[in-house]
C-alpha cells in the first residue's frame, strides 16, 4: 500500500493509499460522515460508511474536533461533482495529533481576527490556494531568465544608501553608522550587469510608507533584472514577455487554485498575448482630461483611480512611458529631443490592480549622473561606487522591477495584496 499526496489521486484511483492530513470540515447523517481533508496539497472529500468501520470507530470520527490530525487508509474513488475531481472512502483512521477549540470556524469572520490568526488562516482552502498561485510565479521566474541566460545576483538587505533617493526608509544602527533595510537590489544589479551581461535579483525589499491602501505592504519581494547593452524597446520585450510567461504557467499549473478562487480564466487567457499596449505618459494625462479627470495636471504622478482608468481602457496590461524626469529617479536618463521626461515605464494591470512593474533605460554618462546626484541632494560618497560603474566601460543598460505581492494579487484576482503575503507587513501589523 502506497502512501501519496492528495494532489495525486488521479494517479491513483480504485486503488487503496495511506494519506496523511488534516480534517479541515465535517458533516454526517445517518450512517455516513464526510470530512474534508486537507494535507498541503490539495483538499478533498473522505467518505465514512458506519458499516465499513464500525459503530465505536464511527462515533469517534463523527465528534473528532476541526483540524486534528489523521492517517487515512482507504479507496480513491473519482467524484465528478467535485472541482477536485476524487475522493477517497475510509476504511481506516487514526489520530495523530488531537486539535482543541480552533477559532477559525466555517462561519464568516472579521478582518482583523483573520490577520490575528493569519498562522491559521493559512490552512484555508483560499489562502491556500493564493500561495499556490504565489510559488508557481516564483517557480516560473527562475524558469524564465534561467531559461535565457540571466545569472541570479543576491543584493546586501542593509545599504547606507537609497536608490530612490527618497526618506521612506527604515533606518537601524550598524555600529556606529547609519544603516537601511533596501528598497531595491537595482543599483546592485547595474554592477552585476556590467561582469555579467544579464542578471536578475530576487528578494525582500522594504518601504516605511504610511499606507493603507489595497495595494502596498512595508514589506514585500521583488524581481529585478538589469542587462548590459540593452536599450528600453528592448527591455519591455523582456517585461511583456515575462509576465505573459507567469500568467500562462499559472494557468498550466493552477488550474486546481484558480477553480478555488474563482477566477475566470478566458480572462487570464488574454493576458498571454503579446505585444501589450503602449501609451506615452502625454497620452495618458490627454486620455485622463478628456474623460473628466480635472484633479491631475502635467508633472503629477497617477494615482490609483487614474491607474485604474487608463488600464480599463485597454484589455491587456498596458505601458505607460515617459514620465516627467522630475517625479522619478536620477538614474533614468532624458529622452531624446526632451529635456522634461525621462526613458522608462510602468506596467499597468488591468481590473484595477495598478503598477505591477517599474523600470527604465540607466543613465550611462558618469557627468550627468554626477550632476544629478547632487541635483537630488544626494551624497556623492555613498554613490561613488555606482558612479565608478560610468567610469569603467559604461554602456547602455536597461531593467525593471516587478513586485511579487502585486502580481499574486492581480493573477489571483483576489481583492487586496495582504493575502499575497503568508505573513504580510502591514502599516500597524508587525504580528504574527
Amino acid at each position: 500500500m502506497e502512501k501519496i499526496s492528495i494532489i495525486d489521486s488521479k494517479n491513483h484511483v480504485n486503488e487503496v493509499v495511506e494519506i496523511n492530513g488534516w480534517i479541515a470540515n465535517k458533516r454526517s447523517s445517518g450512517k455516513i460522515a464526510f470530512l474534508t481533508l486537507r494535507d498541503g496539497s490539495a483538499y478533498f472529500q473522505g467518505i465514512v460508511l458506519k458499516e465499513t468501520v464500525g459503530e465505536e470507530a464511527f462515533a469517534q470520527i463523527k465528534n473528532l474536533p476541526q483540524e486534528t490530525a489523521v492517517k487515512i487508509i482507504g479507496e480513491i474513488h473519482e467524484d465528478k461533482r467535485s472541482k477536485f475531481g476524487y475522493e477517497i472512502e475510509i476504511s481506516q483512521l487514526e489520530v495523530i495529533g488531537t486539535s482543541g477549540d480552533y477559532p477559525i470556524t466555517p462561519k464568516e469572520h472579521g478582518t482583523d481576527f483573520l490577520m490575528d490568526h493569519r498562522h491559521l488562516w493559512l490552512r484555508s482552502s483560499k489562502q491556500h490556494a493564493i500561495m499556490q498561485i504565489r510559488n508557481e510565479i516564483i517557480r516560473a521566474t527562475y524558469e524564465f531568465f534561467n531559461d535565457r541566460g540571466f545569472i541570479k545576483i543576491d543584493p546586501p538587505i542593509l545599504t547606507g544608501s537609497a536608490p530612490e533617493g527618497t526618506t521612506e526608509l527604515f533606518e537601524t544602527d550598524y555600529f556606529g553608522q547609519s544603516a537601511y533595510l533596501s528598497q531595491s537590489g537595482q543599483l546592485y544589479a547595474e554592477a552585476a550587469a556590467m561582469a555579467f551581461g544579464k542578471v536578475f535579483t530576487f528578494g525582500p525589499t522594504f518601504r516605511a510608507e504610511k499606507s493603507k491602501t489595497r495595494r502596498h505592504l512595508t514589506e514585500f519581494w521583488m524581481i529585478e533584472p538589469e542587462m548590459a547593452f540593452t536599450h528600453q524597446d528592448e527591455s519591455l520585450k523582456v517585461q511583456e514577455d515575462y509576465v505573459a510567461f507567469l500568467v500562462r504557467n499559472v494557468l498550466d499549473h493552477c488550474e486546481y487554485a484558480l477553480d478555488v478562487l474563482g477566477r475566470d480564466r478566458d480572462v487570464l487567457e488574454r493576458y498571454t498575448q503579446t505585444p501589450y499596449p503602449r501609451i506615452s505618459y502625454d497620452e495618458a494625462i490627454e486620455l485622463l482630461k478628456e474623460n473628466g479627470f480635472d484633479d491631475i495636471e502635467w508633472g503629477d504622478d497617477f494615482g490609483s483611480p487614474h491607474e485604474t482608468f487608463i488600464a480599463n481602457s485597454f484589455e491587456k496590461p498596458v505601458f505607460i512611458m515617459n514620465y516627467p524626469a522630475k517625479i522619478k529617479p536620477f538614474y533614468m536618463p532624458l529622452a531624446p529631443g526632451r529635456d522634461d521626461v525621462v526613458i522608462c515605464a510602468d506596467l499597468i494591470a488591468p481590473e484595477g490592480y495598478g503598477e505591477i512593474i517599474g523600470g527604465s533605460e540607466r543613465e550611462v554618462d558618469y557627468d550627468v549622473l554626477a550632476e544629478n546626484i547632487e541635483k537630488f541632494g544626494l551624497s556623492e560618497e555613498e554613490y561613488g561606487w555606482y558612479l565608478d560603474l560610468r567610469k569603467y566601460g559604461s554602456v547602455p543598460h536597461s531593467g525593471f522591477g516587478l513586485g511579487l505581492e502585486r502580481t499574486v494579487t492581480w493573477i489571483s484576482g483576489i481583492e487586496h495584496i495582504r493575502e499575497a503575503s503568508p505573513f504580510p507587513r502591514l502599516l500597524h501589523r508587525l504580528r504574527p
